[in-house]
């Protein structure tokens, strides 16, 4: 297996309870995000990997409904989560996409495995040009199980690739940059109350056209015509997690790894 794509999902947001069993025009914001991963051209396969929290047994069935790999791991430490779901299938890549980003567009995800260069360990956009909610990150597998045995703080646990981040002179990292200039600042993400009144706006106008398969561009025309939208979310910082991650950091117990 080449490219193994990784959901991270759970249900157990603290900014926005069970947002992934959220209804966005008649699925699940979960059932959206696997649905457009998938139409990708050139992933072998999609798993979403959750947490052992008794909460996430609705995202389970979920998934085992719609006939995807689920894989069950720790709680707090993400990256042994991806790691130990990655080990079971050791695929030359991981690809993590997290599952607050319904309006994923499956192309770029296409274009980023089209310019992965050999030999790169890490690809993501570094530069932050595309909006929030566009993520992609990819991984190979190789550097995964080196972050697995050295990361150290508890930012680093969590947050998959913070190791790499951290660390940038020990990888070979190649950026990703969106081909449409000047979205990165736009929130499309979907982590509070006022980010899934904008993103139920955006399906609600697309899908009862019949058009699933909308993307980026259809995505900012419409906005363009509906500017009032982008004012719901618009003064949300980005990574706000993250931030608060590295706020209460700290030194993790090694010995288990």
């Amino acid at each position: 297996m080449k490219y193994l794509v990784m959901i991270q999902a759970r249900c157990g947001s603290s900014r926005l309870p069970n947002k992934v069993l959220k209804d966005i025009a008649g699925k699940t914001d979960l059932q959206w995000v696997i649905e457009r991963v998938r139409r990708s051209r050139l992933i072998d396969e999609v798993m979403v990997v959750t947490s052992i929290d008794k909460n996430n047994l609705p995202l389970i069935r979920l998934c085992t409904e719609l006939g995807v790999r689920v894989f069950v791991g720790s709680e707090n430490d993400v990256l042994d989560r991806y790691y130990q779901a990655a080990r079971l299938l050791q695929p030359e890549y991981v690809v993590r996409i997290t599952a607050d980003c319904p309006l994923f567009d499956w192309r770029y995800l296409d274009m980023a495995i089209e310019q992965l260069k050999d030999g790169t360990d890490y690809m993501a956009e570094l530069t932050e040009s595309f909006p929030d909610g566009l993520d992609i990150e990819i991984i190979r597998y190789p550097a995964l199980k080196r972050m697995w045995k050295e990361a150290g703080l508890s930012s680093e646990r969590e947050h998959v690739t913070m190791y790499i981040k951290n660390h940038p002179e020990q990888f070979a990292i190649q950026n990703l940059e969106c081909p449409i200039a000047g979205i990165g600042a736009k929130r499309w993400t979907l982590d509070q109350d006022e980010d899934y009144e904008l993103i139920c706006n955006i399906y609600n106008h697309f899908i009862p056209e019949g058009k699933e398969d909308f993307v980026t561009e259809d995505i900012l025309k419409y906005l363009q015509s509906n500017k009032h939208l982008e004012q719901l979310n618009g003064k949300i910082a980005r990574n706000e997690g993250l931030a608060k991650s590295l706020a209460n950091d700290k030194a993790v117990n090694m010995s288990v790894h």
